[in-house]
Formats: C-alpha cells, structure tokens, sequence
C-alpha cells in the first residue's frame, strides 16, 4: 500500500465521520424543531379548552391517544381542521364526541398544515407519555414565581447522551485505525518505529489534550453566555394563578377592552393589574360564572369582604372573626355552588353537600393566603408573568399613548387565552427588532411635532416612513438609563 493510498484512506475515513456528526445534529435540531412547534401550536389553539396533561378533561376530551380512538389519521386531521364538516357527513365517533361535550363547537383550524398537525400531535404524544418533563421551578431569576409552573421541556439529555457516546466511540476507532495507518505508512518509507501507538498513547498525546482543552474552554463559554442570555427569560411561562381567570371569555367572548382593567398602560409605566374593585363592577351582578360556576367568584367576593348572601359589604372585613367569614360563604356556596362540567347555565342549581362546600371553602382559603399573608381578605395574590430585569426602562404608557401599539404587539392574543402566558421573548434582541421595523405614527400626533426634519421629508416625497430607530430607538440610555 502505497503513502498515497494510506492518505486517501484517511482522508475517506475522517469525511464519513463528519457526516455522521453532521447527520446526528441535523436529526435532533428537526426533532427539537418539530416538538417545539407542536408545543407553541398547543398553547395558542388548543389550551383553551384541553387539558394540558393530556390526560384529563376540561371543557374538551382529554387528547392523549386521540390517534387511537380515530378510524383513520385522515379523519382526524378533518376534524382538527373542521369539525362540524365531520359531524355532517355522519361519522358515528365524530357525533358521539359532539353530543357528549353538551354539543360545544369546536373552533375550525382550516389554516394548519398537515405538517403542523402532525407536530401538534408529536408534542400530545410526548406530553401522553412523559417524555416532555413539566420544569417544576418556574423561570430562574425571577422571584416569587416558582410554584405551580405549567410550562413544559422537552427533555433531550437521553439523546445528547446517546449521541456523545457513539461519536466518542467513533472518533477513538477512527483514531486507532488512523495510528495503524501511520505505522504501515512509516514501515513502508523504511523508518519503523519501536512499536505501534498504544490506546494510552493516543488518549494522552499533545493533540488530544489540546482538543479536550478546547472543547472545555468553547463549552464553558458557551454554558455562561447561554445562562446569561436566560437570565430572567420566561417565554411560554405560564403559572397557576390564584383564581382562574379566562382572558378569552373576558376579553374575547365578552369584548372588554384590556385598559378597562389595566387602565394604567395608557398612563402610567406599569400596566397595573386590577384591584378587585374592578372586578366587582361587573360581579356584583354577574354571580354565576360560565366556566367555573361561583366556585372562582366567590374568591374575588373573600378579598374584599364582600357579603354575597345579602349584597353587602362586611364592616372592618380585615378584623372579622374567621369562623363567621366561613359561615358567609358555606351559606353562599351551599346554596349556589356549580362545578366546571356541571350542568347547562339555565339549569336549577343544585345544592352542594357538606364535602363540597368544605372543599370549596379551603380552596378560597388556600387561594388567598400564603405564607406572607394569613387573611383571605386583601390584595388577590396573583403570580406575576411578564418581569423585565431592575437594568431595563419600559414605559407602557410611551408605547400604547404615544406610540399606539396595540396590547397584542407585545402580549400576544390574549383574547384567545384561557390561561395567560408570556408570548414574547422581551429580549434585548426582540425588542430591538422591533424598534427597527415599526414605523411611527406621525400623523395627527402631538408627540412627533418636534421632528420637523422627517415631517418635511416626507412632505417632500424623500421619505416614505420613520421608524422608532430613526428617532433614537436604538440609543442604549433610551432602555438603560
């Protein structure tokens, strides 16, 4: 075997290695890619009205196994897309499902993609079986927001493992042939060497160790620039509130405008979540609700010491004696208590037993008190989701009065949310983006008078837009002052 031949070995050798790597990576990043997909398909389409463990109802059937229990993939994907088609052509599971669930529409998804069904299904199938891991510990950094975390990671460590594991053994049989190679290739030029390189040997040779040196100083660069860029990033974070609001029967089937209950984006830097005095101009009235019945209002009637039985308020509410505050709401439970699957809204109400109402009652109490904060009554204790770090200025009020951007640039469609989750990144880099392509309203807005430049430029056809990088958007002192 000539040198020649010997390099053309090794050369062939190290090529089919690298695909090998190439094709691992490529197969996990479409894996990821695929689940990641499936996941955020499910949060925007389905959470509404499926539970997200897959495994129990809500006010849709439970989705894990649901390719099982369909005659065909094509139906199912027909179903999903349209539902009522399917119940008009007569499909006896189709109808069975539909009166089952008290005749409740499903929304159409005529725009999903087979491809992006199918992720939605792989990301149902994960959450089914337990390969999708719920992070218990909520988003790090972030105080206060731990318990009750319902945002869902894939876990790959099996698959990083797998994959280290054969390009490691891949990469020590491409070594020891490669050495076997040199060994011929120096026997063959007449200068053979004492003896062949042990495993030892090259396990502990100047490149090797030099390799390894590398690859630990690029993977710990790369772990703390990752940890540093999370820091306090919570996309997708989604925690269990202390009563279950639903933003898409408030905001979506009922129409409230969002300032109406955080009137202060329009004013002030924060948009301010509602006192519970907000919540009481309507349910004052509005006493039985659609999805869970009395059990979440009568928390908001705790907080602020109000008397549902007699529609008043309770005097010195944050002195009165518990054992009576109890007796108020087991009356007012006892009488007017509604599960989530109950009954159709004009049915009578039936009375709850002794168990139910205890059950109910430690619910409101379990609700509204915490460690910090032994009384029901007060402030509603709800778990913040959307918290830039201390470094960052965020004015709400520079954005929505000034700016006009409406709540859904930002928070995503919430009026489509059952249960409120961070929509965007609110990274630097999205926020940065988002500076460079928004282009300001000038016109008929006071607040652009003073850049009499871009209005004379555009009075003379020079410019066609501003953008908020064009007005300074992008100076650091603008966010971090």
């Amino acid at each position: 075997m000539s040198t020649k031949e010997i390099q053309m070995i090794r050369k062939s050798l190290l090529t089919k290695y690298i695909l090998v790597l190439l094709l691992g990576l490529t197969f996990h990043v479409a894996h990821a890619a695929t689940a990641d997909e499936g996941k955020a398909l499910f949060k925007q389409y389905c959470a509404q009205c499926h539970n997200k463990n897959m495994k129990d109802k809500l006010t849709g059937p439970a989705l894990g196994g649901v390719e099982e229990r369909w005659e065909s993939e094509e139906l199912l994907y027909a179903w999903i897309r349209n539902s009522q088609e399917v119940i008009a052509s007569g499909d006896a599971y189709a109808v069975a499902l539909y009166n089952e669930y008290n005749k409740s529409v499903m929304n159409p998804f005529v725009f999903l993609t087979d491809d992006q069904i199918g992720s939605l299904l792989m990301y149902v199938n994960c959450m089914d079986d337990g390969s999708c891991v719920p992070n218990p510990g909520g988003a790090a950094g972030v105080a206060g927001v731990g318990a009750g975390v319902n945002v869902d990671k894939t876990n790959n460590n099996f698959l990083y493992i797998t994959l280290f594991v054969i390009l490691g053994l891949l990469a020590l049989v491409l070594a020891r042939i490669t050495a076997n190679l040199n060994y011929l290739s120096k026997v063959k030029e007449g200068n053979p060497p004492a003896s062949k390189g042990t495993l030892a040997d090259i396990l502990t040779s100047k490149g090797v160790i030099g390799f390894l040196v590398f690859a630990l100083v690029v993977f710990a660069g790369y772990t703390t620039i990752n940890n540093a860029i999370d820091l306090n990033r919570q996309q997708s974070y989604m925690p269990d509130q202390p009563i279950k609001f639903s933003h898409a029967l408030h905001a979506g089937q009922q129409k409230i405008d969002c300032q109406y209950c955080h009137d202060g984006a329009r004013r002030s830097k924060h948009s301010v979540i509602p006192a519970a005095n907000t919540c009481m101009n309507c349910h004052k009235a509005v006493k039985k609700g659609s999805n869970y019945g009395t059990a979440e209002i009568s928390k908001i009637y705790a907080s602020i010491g109000y008397n549902p039985n007699t529609d008043t308020y309770i005097e010195d509410a944050e002195n009165y004696p518990k054992d009576s505050l109890k007796a108020v709401f087991t009356e007012w439970i006892g009488n007017n208590f509604k599960s989530a699957n109950d009954i159709p809204e004009d049915a009578d109400l039936p009375t709850a037993g002794e168990e139910a109402v205890e059950e109910q009652w430690e619910g409101i109490v379990s609700s509204l008190t915490s460690d910090t904060k032994e009384s029901i009554y007060g402030p509603i204790p709800w778990v913040r989701i959307h918290n830039l770090p201390d470094h960052v200025y965020f004015s709400h009020k520079q954005h929505v009065t000034v700016g006009k951007l409406e709540c859904q640039e930002c928070h995503g469609k919430v009026e489509e949310m059952e249960v409120v989750y961070q929509h965007s990144p609110l990274s630097m880099g999205w926020c940065i983006n988002c500076h460079r392509k928004t282009e300001v309203k000038f016109a008929d807005n006071e607040y652009y008078q003073a850049y009499e430049k871009y209005h004379e430029q555009m009075r003379a056809g020079d410019r066609d837009k501003v953008t908020v990088e064009d007005i300074g958007g992008l100076e650091c002192q603008k966010c971090h002052y």
